[in-house]
């Protein structure tokens, strides 16, 4: 792969495929403070060019200090980053290629739309006229250069993320870089910001590597999800591998939607809306394996019932956990309802059931 220059600060931004994204590599990244466990742990990773990779996990797993040290924000203990073809490792953030968008959007309170894009034109030495031109021009591509005039605190929060994205890209980076992107708007508004973040990366061709807690947001958005845990990347894939295949019982439970059982031949997987449930009092079904359960709670889900169960007798020393759940179509549950108290028969076909390591 070529080595992509530097863009002129008094070029136009581009507005097509031309701004294209380039694949970025870690190659045995660490990241350690003090004689503590490593906070990133030689993680390995090729994220392609102009795609979207979401970077998950629960608090603490490395994650963010992950998208830091890409930044150049956080330094390297040891390995390298590769951007395209250049080794950014010890680059200062600025000479790297990348852009970074901050879960508070650090907005200049006091500076307008316009002159909060412009900033770091203006940082460069970009004449008024030049920097604003490209400003409004990428304003007008988000959607917001007809409150190009107005300061952040008279813009919404999705207006004012769109403002941080528009500042983000005025550099032309090759790499955009996300953190919990979406995380300080409210449910509604984070779909639909999603929705925009995901035409936009299309549109742009730029590389996105976005971290967040959300499996949902990953799932939405990602081309590759990369699940992490205590400094290690655990799983990579599409969100459908991942989410179908999961590697082992802490991918099956982070992700959730699985129920992680213990049979004979080791631990299963097997997805909450693949399970079956029949009266206590019918014969027991002819699946491979079965277990007799009490209902312990019943959600309505607008389009789905999640139904909380039990496992009941000796059956329970026999699995890795004794609380299972069942997702049901809500025209099912209509169909056959169970309520709280109800003793059930709990079962899966063996093609459901998904091995795990531990």
């Amino acid at each position: 792969m070529r080595a992509h220059s530097a863009p002129s600060s008094h070029s136009p931004v581009s507005s097509g495929p031309s701004a294209a994204g380039a694949a970025i590599e870690l190659v045995a990244l660490t990241k350690r403070y003090g004689e503590a466990k490593p906070a990133v742990d030689a993680i390995n990773l090729r994220i392609a060019s102009g795609s979207y990779c979401c970077l998950l996990g629960p608090s603490g797993c490395g994650k963010s200090t992950t998208l830091r040290m890409v930044a150049g924000h956080e330094s390297v203990s040891s390995g390298d980053i590769l951007l395209g073809d250049r080794n950014i490792t010890n680059l200062p953030a600025a000479a790297r290629g990348t852009a970074m968008m901050f879960q508070s959007f650090a907005l200049f309170p006091h500076l307008s739309a316009l002159d909060n894009v412009a900033f770091s034109l203006k940082m460069r030495g970009v004449d008024k006229a030049m920097r604003q031109q490209q400003a409004q021009h990428l304003l007008d591509r988000v959607a917001m250069g007809h409150l190009a005039a107005r300061k952040p605190g008279e813009l919404s929060g999705g207006q004012q993320q769109r403002v941080a994205l528009a500042r983000a890209l005025i550099t032309q980076p090759k790499v955009l870089l996300l953190d919990e992107p979406l995380s300080a708007l409210d449910p509604f508004l984070r779909i639909q910001m999603r929705a925009e973040l995901r035409r936009w990366q299309k549109e742009l061709g730029l590389t996105f590597i976005h971290v967040t807690h959300s499996q949902e947001e990953a799932m939405a958005l990602a081309d590759t999800m990369v699940v992490m845990d205590h400094g290690h990347i655990v799983q990579t894939g599409t969100p459908h591998e991942v989410y179908n295949q999961p590697v082992n019982e802490f991918v099956a439970r982070f992700m959730g939607g699985h129920n992680v059982i213990r049979t004979p031949d080791g631990l299963v997987g097997v997805r909450t809306d693949h399970m079956q449930l029949t009266p206590a009092a019918a014969p027991a079904p002819a699946h491979d394996l079965a277990l007799p359960a009490v209902v312990t709670d019943v959600e309505y889900q607008g389009t789905y019932v999640l139904v909380g169960l039990q496992s009941l007798g000796a059956e329970r020393t026999a699995h890795s956990t004794a609380e299972f759940s069942v997702m049901w179509s809500e025209a099912r549950f209509a169909q056959s309802p169970f309520g709280v108290g109800d003793a059930v028969h709990l079962s899966w076909a063996a093609q459901a059931a998904h091995p795990l390591r531990g």
